[in-house]
């Protein structure tokens, strides 16, 4: 039986020791207590990179789940999922990527198993249901996910897929991602190598200057403000892996000279791939705040060695400061004194958010990730204030108790967190799947300012706390 453990601050080993509040005021499973430190407060480096306790409600996802939100803004190729419909709805539209053009993402296909399917197996239904969606939609390519119930009754999905392959004539690949094989984290990487699998059956000719954009997803069409910057400096983007996503792009995506990495936990094993294969060069970029955002196209600019490149990069720069910096002092003036608190997917975005909330005033209380690694934990330790709680695979009643104990004004994170600010009677920042307005570049750290004002100082809160 897992038991709770009230934390004691006096307690040497402790994470929480010193922290300045009442003993006991945070609970944390017995297992988990590496996997949470404090700024300034412990030294340790924190545990990550690990299976999620049973028992700890964790926020990560499965599996499955982590191949589909990566594979998903892919627009034109068919994706079916094989398994029960539970499977399908749940990750149906899960993120808002939007596409210039085809939009066959959007919907969502299940070969629905039922009972029968189980006992006598689903590979025939799967060929039907496949063939028919290929030969309804025309689409480049499609993608095959093995759920759950899958593994478990043991359907050949990649003989399915390579019967369906010769039928049709288009790529069709198997994702094998049932669910209880690990967590959202081995879910990309399934995703990374079913991308991979397209990589390098098209030979079209680029321009020498070109990159691959992998990780970012397009969630309210930021890739286009980036593709904007990009080519104001003289960038050919190759292929936008896979937010706007397209088969050929990125069945080309060999022929790139950079693949640049907005976020590596999804993305880094594609860009190891393709290294260790194409011996194409990588480097991990952040597209948000001014600060990360101005060094993701610098260092670009550096790579290709090209001055006439730097300068137009330097100009835009220059321009973009200019104009947003009057505004932002406005929003600094006003939200200086309150606390954030964060809790994303990966802990690459953790550290630009805290950059960014630092720019307007804002202090970081409780930084959280789901994927973090050793070196990101100890950048997020340097760059956070003492006292900051600095936690990896939180879970609902170790969140809940954290924003109280920190006296939090807002709670920024994804869909699963949502819930928990409003329990609180918390202003809530979506800075995950479901948003609409634009937070990367220039102009979404404006759109960034805007909105953690708006709810951080909305008068509904007085009636809440």
């Amino acid at each position: 039986m897992i038991e709770r453990h009230k934390i004691d601050e006096t307690n040497f080993n402790s994470p929480f020791r010193g922290l300045g509040g009442k003993a006991g005021s945070s609970i944390l499973l017995d297992e988990r207590q590496k996997q949470v430190s404090v700024a300034g407060a412990n030294e340790r480096t924190i545990d990550c990179n690990k299976a999620s306790l049973a028992g700890s409600v964790s926020q990560r996802a499965c599996v499955f789940c982590g191949s589909r939100v990566v594979l998903y803004p892919i627009s034109d190729a068919l994706h079916l999922i094989h398994g029960p419909i539970g499977c399908a709805a749940y990750t149906w539209d899960i993120r808002g990527s939007l596409s210039s053009g085809p939009e066959l993402h959007r919907l969502s296909f299940s070969t629905d198993l039922q009972e029968r399917d189980v006992i006598f197996g689903g590979e025939k239904k799967l060929f039907q249901a496949a063939l028919e969606l290929i030969n309804a939609h025309k689409p480049k390519a499609a993608f095959i996910y093995s759920t759950c119930i899958v593994g478990v009754i043991g359907d050949d999905v990649e003989r399915a897929c390579r019967m369906l392959e010769e039928e049709t004539g288009i790529p069709v690949i198997a994702v094998e991602a049932p669910g209880f094989q690990g967590s959202k984290k081995d879910g990309y990487k399934v995703a990374c190598e079913s991308i991979f699998k397209l990589v390098g059956r098209v030979n079209n000719p680029i321009p020498a200057k070109s990159i691959n954009i992998l990780g970012d997803f397009n969630l309210a069409g930021e890739l286009w403000i980036l593709l904007e910057y990009y080519k104001k400096m003289g960038v050919h983007v190759n292929a936008t892996i896979t937010g706007d996503g397209r088969v050929e792009a990125i069945s080309n995506a060999h022929n790139a000279a950079l693949n640049v990495v907005q976020c590596s936990g999804s993305m880094n094993y594609l860009a190891k791939l393709m290294k260790d294969t194409y011996n194409i060069p990588s480097m991990r970029v952040s597209y948000f705040g001014i600060e990360d955002m101005s060094d993701a196209l610098y260092d670009v600019a550096r790579f290709f060695k090209d001055d006439d490149m730097m300068d137009k990069a330097r100009e835009l720069v220059k321009e973009e400061i200019s104009r947003m910096m009057p505004a932002l002092a406005w929003y600094k003036e006003r939200l200086t004194g309150k606390k954030a608190a964060i809790y994303v997917g990966g802990a690459f975005k953790a550290i630009s958010l805290v950059k960014a909330l630092r720019l307007i005033g804002v202090q970081t209380v409780i930084v959280g990730s789901q994927t973090g690694t050793p070196e990101d934990y100890e950048l997020i330790k340097k760059l956070c204030d003492e006292g900051t709680i600095i936690v990896d695979d939180s879970n609902p009643v170790e969140l809940s108790h954290f924003v109280k104990e920190k006296q939090a004004d807002i709670f920024i994170g994804g869909v699963k967190e949502r819930p928990i600010a409003h329990k609180i009677g918390l202003g809530f920042c979506d800075h995950n799947h479901e948003r609409k307005e634009p937070l990367a570049g220039y102009e979404g750290m404006i759109n960034f300012a805007k909105e953690i004002y708006a709810t951080a100082m909305s008068p509904v809160w007085k009636f809440t706390k």
